[in-house]
């Protein structure tokens, strides 16, 4: 008998979902999508199997402003084992090398500063980044070590929150593409002990928080209760990852011509960059940016029903 194909459901948002230890971001992602069943989804950057919390999923519409979620600040919050160096940098790797710990509060606190503002940082095997076309985590697994050149990244909070017990409880606000592991693994280093990560909870990504995410266990709950609908009341607006733009509403007439494609005019919008843009109705119809004449371009715009 022939397989019936499965009708997805044409459902735009976002969903901020805490994410679980040892699934991927992939993975949760799937899950999600299956019990909204919906037509199109994306996420806004990977979590490793190892980290939980804060995992914004795009859904219809909403995929097409992923981007600039994936852009975002992001905020962390990690344990920080002491003492103990491993192949990944973090709990799930072999261990390398076991030290005695000599150190405590004082000297995490007194070297925390040197890692503030903007450091370099060279990425590690077990990433995604690719090198020839293979990502590097199936190099390093492989046996294989390639060099790396080291990135700029901006730490704009680094906090020790506790020390006991050879651990070290941190909490990192940091730009895209910082690496918690390498940062871990730099200070225990610069300490002379060596050090991974013990847990990594993500705690803010972009405008989104931890008091926003939602568990997976709660969306299976509401699935088993009401069905793929059910979970439509955790799904944020389409637009609820750019809220921090400049929003400006246009006319019925330039509302018409910008879907169209065509750059207007916009008495109140700001003279340079990018903005949210509404119709005259208040709905949400897409992203634009100011070209060099003045008038607002479009960029990405929102599918009408």
């Amino acid at each position: 008998m022939a397989q019936v194909k499965r009708i997805r459901r044409n459902v735009s948002g976002v969903l901020i979902l805490d994410k679980p230890r040892g699934m991927s971001s992939n993975a949760a992602l799937q899950k999600v999508r299956w019990l909204l069943n919906a037509e199109k989804a994306g996420h806004t950057g990977s979590l490793d199997p190892l980290a939980t919390g804060v995992l914004p999923l795009c859904f219809g519409e909403a995929t097409k402003f992923s981007q600039y979620l994936l852009d975002a600040d992001k905020g962390y919050e990690t344990l920080a084992q002491l003492g103990v160096t491993t192949t990944t940098g973090d709990a799930e790797g072999e261990v390398v090398e076991r030290r005695e710990v000599t150190v405590g509060r004082p000297e995490i606190e007194a070297l925390l500063p040197r890692f503030r503002g903007e450091i370099k940082q060279i990425p590690p095997m077990y990433s995604a980044l690719k090198k020839d076309g293979q990502p590097l985590y199936k190099l390093a697994r492989a046996g294989e070590v390639v060099e790396r050149e080291a990135r700029s990244v901006t730490i704009a909070r680094l906090d020790l929150l506790a020390c006991e017990n050879s651990q070290a409880r941190l909490a990192v606000a940091c730009s895209k593409g910082t690496y918690i592991r390498t940062l871990v693994e730099d200070l225990g280093q610069v300490l002379g002990c060596g050090a991974h990560v013990a847990e990594l909870r993500r705690t803010q990504a972009g405008p989104f928080a931890l008091a926003q995410a939602i568990s997976l266990e709660t969306l299976e709950k509401a699935h088993a209760e009401g069905g793929n609908e059910a979970l439509d009341q955790f799904l944020l607006p389409v637009d609820s990852g750019l809220e921090h733009w400049p929003l400006i509403q246009l006319t019925e007439h330039s509302a018409y011509y910008w879907l169209h494609g065509q750059p207007v005019r916009a008495p109140e919008a700001p003279k340079f960059g990018m903005m949210r843009v509404q119709d005259h109705t208040g709905r949400f119809i897409g992203i634009g940016e100011v070209s060099d004449d003045g008038r607002v371009a479009p960029r990405r715009l929102i599918r009408s029903e």
